[in-house]
């Protein structure tokens, strides 16, 4: 079968490789998307100890063709996203059936665009910081994959107000078209804020970016951290000031959910899926990328350009 290879020379190649087997748990699907996300750029820039060569993607749509010991042989023949850890950009992958989402209420493109980004926004929002009626909330990274989902879902679960901020200028008029009711670019924050505060802030930037959050935290407020986009140095936090305000510093990571508590990652996405299905949140999806643009996508995204969800399509 077809697949894109990470070569140990850090470049991607399309090469014939064997086509994977379901084992014991899993089901095999045949691949129409794969969608384009924040751990191909980690991949390819060597933050993830993966040997190579590697066939990188983590989350794909389809339909299954197979099934492995253990898992109802009815499932053949249903169109699903999966969340897989790696292997996605190619015709056939395989994955844990737990986490191969029923996507038959969806789109066949709008299905390659779920992914993480999809179940990551729904867990930000509403397990993780617990989003309720009348919070203030404010995101970064609001024209992105998660951001563009979280905004919405921020609005669904009954925030009063919703801020996102953005890397540039070009970013303002996207983000505005998910529920937020103000956006910023990021050179502007927080200064244009004056003095307001938030019950809930959500940040994948890091650095300087998660110190100012904090100290727009109030009190009571709950700041979640799922990324380090602007840099990997840490950020040093006081607990006994987090404890005079009653406030909250938790972390989210969805990779880990998926290998350590699959069902509860799966049961976050089955929810998703279905706010999806029925229109109460959109999934965009801004580029369409063939097998052969697989590297240019992943530069995209590590660029700042993309804002949105980028597929790719497997042919």
């Amino acid at each position: 079968m077809k697949a894109v290879v990470l070569d140990t020379d850090d470049t991607f190649r399309i090469s014939e490789i064997d086509e994977p087997v379901a084992g014991p748990g899993e089901v095999a699907i045949r691949v129409a998307y794969a969608g384009v996300q924040y751990g191909d750029v980690l991949v390819r820039a060597g933050h993830f100890p993966i040997p190579r060569p590697f066939v990188p993607g983590f989350e794909v749509a389809g339909e299954i063709i197979a099934v492995g010991e253990g898992v109802d042989d009815d499932r053949i023949g249903e169109r699903v996203v999966a969340l897989v850890g790696g292997g996605g950009y190619a015709e056939v992958v395989t994955a844990p059936a737990v986490l191969a989402i029923n996507a038959s209420g969806v789109d066949a493109r709008t299905a390659g665009a779920f992914g993480w980004v999809t179940p990551t926004a729904y867990d930000l929002v509403d397990t993780a910081a617990g989003v309720g009626k009348g919070d203030s909330v404010l995101i970064h990274a609001a024209a992105g994959g998660v951001g563009s989902l979280a905004g919405q879902f921020a609005a669904a679960a009954g925030a009063k107000r919703i801020v996102g901020v953005v890397g540039n200028a070009g970013q303002l008029d996207y983000a505005r078209r998910f529920g937020y009711h103000e956006v910023l670019e990021r050179e502007q924050f927080p200064d244009a804020l004056g003095e307001e505060s938030f019950d809930v802030i959500l940040d994948p930037i890091g650095g300087p970016t998660r110190v100012a959050s904090l100290a727009r935290l109030a009190a009571h407020g709950r700041i979640v951290v799922y990324g380090n986009i602007a840099t990997f140095e840490p950020v040093t936090v006081s607990a006994n000031d987090l404890l005079m305000r009653g406030q909250s510093l938790m972390t989210y990571n969805s990779n880990l959910a998926g290998q350590t508590c699959p069902q509860r990652l799966a049961d976050s996405a089955a929810r998703a899926m279905a706010l999806v299905a029925d229109g109460s949140v959109r999934v965009d999806v801004t580029a369409e990328y063939t097998l052969a643009d697989v590297e240019t996508a992943i530069a995209n995204l590590a660029g700042g350009v993309t804002h949105g969800k980028s597929i790719v399509r497997i042919e």
